[in-house]
């Protein structure tokens, strides 16, 4: 098993306070945040996971964040008993690591699919080699985030241009005056519908997802 010291790195993208890997534990999927994010219980403890060493397009990277959440979905159904290797604590306090449905690496499979990128600068602790070449046969297939020459733009690269403020970030979309709260909206989907129209600052953590909290 890996272990990784105790220290924080200042990125501008994900930024990841590394602690003292845990062991692996069992646990049970609760719901779906999108490609690279589940919310699992494990007891009366309810713990979001950000899949390790992937990073799945945004839901508003249209259509491919959406894919990318259905094929997560598909592969961890509500209920189902998984294995999670916990590898670190980011900034937002969700456990990052890989998740295993039976002998199946969830992480891998997604890259697999071409539903998600290798995540390059955060592979430590995963298997380099495997993944390399899953997203090198996904790429080679034209699948998923690979079906345009060389690739979508990398989801990093994107939610970097989304933090620039950019007026022409939207491509044309117009925001009203109107500024909403989470807790007014009322559900999870109409907040992600709001987050594509331009509202922006309803994704705090510039994820690509709006409103966590209703979920």
């Amino acid at each position: 098993m890996l272990f990784y010291p105790i220290k924080k790195f200042l990125l501008p993208f994900l930024s990841i306070s590394f602690i003292w890997a845990a062991p692996s534990y069992a646990a049970t999927v609760l719901s779906i945040g999108d490609g690279d994010t589940i919310t699992i219980t494990n007891g009366a403890q309810k713990i979001r996971v950000r899949l390790a060493c992937i990073d799945a397009p945004e839901t508003s990277q249209a259509p491919y964040g959406m894919e990318s959440r259905q094929s997560l979905q598909r592969l961890l159904p509500i209920g189902t008993e998984v294995t999670v290797r916990s590898k670190a604590t980011d900034r937002y306090g969700r456990t990052v690591g890989e998740v295993l449905r039976g002998s199946t690496n969830i992480n891998q499979q997604q890259v697999a699919s071409g539903n998600s990128f290798v995540y390059w600068q955060y592979i430590k602790g995963c298997d380099r080699q495997t993944y390399s070449n899953l997203e090198n046969d996904a790429r080679l297939k034209k699948l998923g985030v690979w079906s345009v020459p060389g690739g979508i733009q990398r989801p990093w690269d994107y939610r970097h241009n989304r933090k620039g403020g950019s007026s022409t970030s939207h491509r044309g979309s117009s925001t009203s005056s109107v500024k909403y709260r989470c807790k007014e909206i009322g559900s999870w989907d109409k907040a992600q519908a709001l987050l594509k129209q331009g509202h922006t600052y309803l994704d705090r953590d510039g994820d690509g997802e709006a409103c966590e909290s209703l979920k």
